[in-house]
């Protein structure tokens, strides 16, 4: 059969589906730009410089059941999730990080012609979920400093809205959400979920509050705190019939053994990760003080593990690109809402110093 053919069979819809924009790996542009692989600096996809705990590599290395599928029912991990967070068990559900989970509450709630009110700019898993269900997008701008319009929100509702998205901290912003913000448009009764992929850093979650409410959803991570970004692990807190539901539509080994062992193993090495935590925020302070003496850089205050800014003098694209020949990795935005606009991650001192070093001689061109 000829691609024509081929084409003919796929969805209409997706044809032309605009996908997710994902990082560069440091093998790739360590093979672009002739450097060290070791040499590259990542600062683009908002990891943990320092990787994991000590404990999860040893533990990796000596587990002896590699061969044998995981629990499908998740009875351990949920346990040590429990424990973690002091939710119990029933609303909790694990995936193969947080996107996973986030895609089948989409599936689970939005269908052709449904609406998902999503405020943005924000993280474009959400609209990349939404529309791979066939749901309609429903747009709320947030105003000049990133922060949600909750009159325009509800306002926004009609009789279609499933789903009410937002990411606290917002990415790529940092911006938070307030509780008082997220329990008013839960009042609505629509289902709100948020995406707390960075609740550790900025030291807020609404995880708490969901035994109270039916239609609370929260979305949590071990990619970006502890370190397992590669490891994909990630978990909601949920109200129990929602987690009922996932159990069911989930793949049934969607966490492999590898991610539980990491999970263990992090959650006994916990007082480690969070020293790391209160690094990487004491950096982002620091990395903060530093780029706030560019006079052509306009940042904007952020909870998360990144900072964010608009470039006033020059252009993103260019930044970025004469900065990956220098083997370092940022992400830059040039969209609706997030004109000629950087963000950078937090990495170890020496990793902002280089930065700050680069800035300095690309001089915002």
């Amino acid at each position: 059969m000829s691609k024509e053919g081929i084409t003919k069979l796929i969805r209409s819809d997706l044809a032309a589906f605009g996908g997710y924009v994902a990082s560069k790996s440091p093998e790739t542009v360590a093979k672009e730009t002739k450097l060290p692989v070791e040499s590259i600096i990542k600062l683009d996809a908002n990891e943990n410089p320092y990787g994991c705990s000590p404990r999860v590599k040893q533990a990796l290395g000596t587990y002896p059941y590699f061969n044998i599928y995981p629990d499908a029912g998740q009875t351990e991990l949920r346990k040590l999730l429990q424990g973690y967070t002091g939710v119990s068990v029933e609303h909790i559900v694990a995936g193969s990080g947080s996107d996973q989970l986030l895609d089948l509450i989409v599936r689970l709630f939005v269908g052709p012609g449904d609406e998902v009110i999503n405020c943005v700019p924000t993280f474009d898993m959400f609209r990349f979920s939404t529309t791979l269900c066939n749901g309609k997008l429903v747009e709320i701008p947030r105003d000049e400093n990133y922060c949600i319009d909750v009159s325009a929100i509800k306002k926004a509702i009609t009789k279609k809205t499933k789903l009410i998205v937002l990411a606290n901290p917002n990415n790529p912003t940092g911006t938070p959400t307030s509780r008082q913000d997220i329990l008013e448009l839960v009042d609505t009764g629509v289902p709100v979920l948020a995406d707390e992929a960075y609740a550790e850093f900025s030291g807020e979650t609404v995880t708490p509050l969901v035994p109270q409410y039916k239609n609370l959803l929260v979305l949590r991570t071990f990619s970006k705190w502890a370190g397992l970004a590669g490891l994909r692990v990630g978990y909601g807190i949920l109200p129990p019939l929602i987690v009922e539901y996932l159990l069911r539509i989930k793949l049934p080994y969607n966490v492999n053994v590898a991610a539980l062992v990491a999970v263990r193993e992090s959650l006994k090495d916990i007082d480690y990760l969070r020293d790391r935590v209160r690094v990487i925020v004491a950096e982002r302070e620091r990395l903060s003080g530093k780029l706030s003496k560019f006079e052509w850089l306009k940042l904007f205050p952020s909870q998360a593990n990144f900072i964010f800014c608009h470039v006033l003098n020059g252009k993103t694209s260019q930044i970025q690109q004469e900065l990956e020949k220098r083997g370092i990795l940022i992400r830059y935005f040039d969209l609706p809402l997030l004109q000629n606009s950087l963000r950078i991650s937090v990495g170890k001192p020496e990793h902002t110093d280089a930065l700050i070093k680069a800035l300095q001689e690309i001089g915002g061109r």
